[in-house]
Parts: C-alpha cells; sequence; structure tokens
C-alpha cells in the first residue's frame, strides 16, 4: 500500500557513501522521500530545523557528536523515530543497544546488505523504515503494508498432537518481542528475582547484536541473563536470549527442560521467530508454559500463542497502552489467543508469581 503522503527521511551518516548508498536504496519507493543527508549531527539539527522528518537513520560513531548523544537530544527536544546504522563490532553492538534504550526503534547493520541480492536489501531497508514511520504515532500502527508471501513454523517445527503425559513439570515462560522489545524486556526482567522461572526469548535483532543485549540486561538484572548456546538448561533465576541467526526451540528430556538452537528459513520474515519458540512450548511444555507477546510489528508469535493457549498454557499479551507498535499483540487478541492484556509492570508481577 503506497502512502498519500511520503514518509520524509533525513540520512545521518558521516560516510558520504553510505549516504548515498542509502538513499539510492530508499529513493526507489515513491512512498519514501529523503529530505537532506548529513555529514554530522549539527549539520542534521539545521537541516530539521528546516523541515522535520518523520524518520531519521542514524549512524552511532560519527565526529563533533556521536550519534547516542544526538538521539538523546532529538527525544528530549521533538521525538522523532529513529534507525540505527551499526557496525557488527562489539563496540558498535554495545552502543546499539544503549541507542535502542535511548529511544532508537530499529537497526541496520553495516555492512548494509541483506539477502541475496539487491532487491532484498532495498525491500528490508524500505520495510524499517515503514515499520519505523508507524512506531511514530501508535494510531497508524493498524495499517499495514504489502508484503511478500511469509512461511510458517512448519517449515522449522513440525507441531505436535498435544498429549499431556509428554509434557513438562515444570514451569517455563516464554517471551516474544519486536519493535520496542528491548525496552520492553528490560523493564519486565529488572522487576525480578532470582526465584523467578526460567524464561526463553526471542527478540527480533540482527545476529550479534543479541549478545551485547544481553550482557547488558545481565549488568542491569538481578536474575541471570545469557545469549543461548544449543544444550543450555533452562533454569529458574535465568533467561535465556535467542542469538540473532537461530531459531531456539525448548525440548524437555527427562524431566529437564533445555533449548535447542536450529537453523532453518525465517518463520513470518524473522530468524529467529516467536511462533517457533511458541510451538516449541506448546509441543513440549503444555500447561506449564506461560507465553507473553509484546511490542512489534506484524503478527509473528500470534499463531503460536494461540497454540500455547489450546493446550491450557497461560497466554498475554501486551496491552495497547504500554507498546510501542501494537501489531504483534493486537494480532494475537483478534485471534483469540491471548487469555488477558496487561502493560509490562503487572506482566512482571504475574511472572513473579508463577512457581
Amino acid at each position: 500500500m503506497q502512502l498519500t503522503t511520503p514518509i520524509k527521511v533525513l540520512i545521518v551518516d558521516d560516510s558520504a557513501s553510505v549516504r548515498n548508498l542509502i538513499e539510492s536504496y530508499i529513493s526507489t519507493d515513491p512512498s519514501i522521500q529523503v529530505i537532506g543527508k548529513a555529514g554530522d549531527p549539527y549539520e542534521a539539527a539545521e537541516i530539521i530545523k528546516k523541515q522535520i522528518p518523520d524518520v531519521i537513520t542514524l549512524d552511532i560513531e560519527m565526529p563533533k557528536m556521536d550519534g547516542i548523544t544526538f538521539l538523546r537530544k532529538i527525544m528530549a527536544q521533538h521525538p522523532i523515530p529513529v534507525i540505527i546504522v551499526s557496525s557488527l563490532t562489539n563496540q558498535g553492538a554495545v552502543a546499539t543497544i544503549k541507542a535502542l534504550e535511548a529511544g532508537a526503534v530499529e537497526i541496520l547493520q553495516k555492512p548494509i546488505q541483506y539477502g541475496e541480492t539487491k532487491e532484498d536489501t532495498i525491500r528490508h531497508i524500505v520495510g524499517k523504515i515503514k515499520m519505523a514511520h508507524l512506531a511514530r504515532v501508535k494510531a497508524r500502527a493498524n495499517k499495514s503494508f504489502e508484503i511478500h508471501p511469509k512461511l510458517s513454523a512448519d517449515a522449522v517445527l513440525k507441531k505436535l498432537q498435544y498429549h499431556s503425559a509428554s509434557t513438562s513439570s515444570v514451569s517455563v515462560v516464554a517471551i516474544g518481542a519486536s519493535t520496542g522489545g528491548t525496552e520492553a524486556i528490560l523493564e519486565i526482567l529488572k522487576r525480578l528475582n532470582n526465584n523467578c522461572p526460567g524464561i526463553v526469548i526471542v527478540q527480533h535483532m540482527p545476529p550479534h547484536f543479541t549478545q551485547a543485549f544481553a550482557i547488558r540486561l545481565n549488568e542491569i538484572c538481578e536474575i541471570v541473563v545469557k545469549e543461548a548456546s544449543d544444550g543450555d538448561s533452562i533454569q529458574r533465576g535465568q533467561a535465556l536470549i535467542s542469538p540473532g541467526d537461530r531459531h531456539m526451540v525448548v525440548e524437555s528430556i527427562g524431566g529437564k527442560n533445555r533449548v535447542k538452537l536450529l537453523d532453518g528459513p525465517p518463520v513470518n520474515r524473522h530468524k529467529p521467530s516467536v511462533d517457533v519458540l511458541f510451538r516449541s512450548m506448546a509441543n513440549r511444555i503444555g500447561p506449564k508454559g506461560y507465553g507473553f507477546l509484546l511490542t512489534g510489528m506484524g503478527d509473528d508469535g500470534a499463531a503460536g500463542l494461540l497454540e500455547m493457549n489450546e493446550t491450557g498454557a497461560q497466554t498475554v499479551a501486551q496491552d495497547e497502552k504500554s507498546c510501542v507498535v501494537y501489531g504483534m499483540p493486537r494480532e494475537a487478541v483478534k485471534i483469540g489467543a491471548a487469555s488477558i492484556s496487561l502493560n509490562l509492570t503487572q506482566i512482571a508481577d504475574l511472572i513473579s508469581k508463577i512457581k
């Protein structure tokens, strides 16, 4: 679907070649208009004085003023959806997590190349711009754009017929999130103590950034937070975050729960996919499972949450008021997958009470 008014984009990057590359990609879509390019935050500020963009793409590492400082100024003075453009270095990944905490809504990674063709890259970046634009005004989050056919969880994990005898005797919490999820997950986990049930998390995020995200959460939270490795046990007082390039599923073997990391195609255009995680919860954890679907664009996780609900698991959608983008939770509510909608504080309180 094409917007009647083009999305106005400001590109901020100290590399002229990167600025020109991003412009060449997003200008192919008639619903997007590049209103300016800046080599540093001071140039960007001058452009914003003349015309306020709908979306900003922002490099983190720049001369004169770093991107995070500029981002914080934007959010304090005139909040605008910001897409962080960051390298895959450890330093870049850590800075990206701080930028998400400061209010950025999406990530583009350098080098800017997605999929096997130039068209794949253009489609990915244009999609990010449109997602960011919708995140700015929640009332517009119910609009959708034409997308290509997508795969379901069947492409990675077979749905099993529910048998209570084959499921877990220990409670497991599964959380899925996308746009706005890094802050939402932090708000939940920082309220928990080491007596909480084992938690498994899928946050839509590129490879490498998930490790930095887990490290950052582990520094802040009382519970242990780590990027999941294949075969990790699900333990009380610990949260496991799926790596950005693998699907994560839950297994229950000999009364003990653990995670398994799987390769395979993206599901609902995402890898890791929330639907894959939630299906595994329905398959192996059953009524001892708790599923929480948080803020994010699209519908990844809605079908999986319904499968969990059908096994007797407790299923929760984040409420509209507390979401950055009320997309994924809305879809879950629409199909009856969520038994209740709660804000982040209420979700944390519920998890704290799980035995």
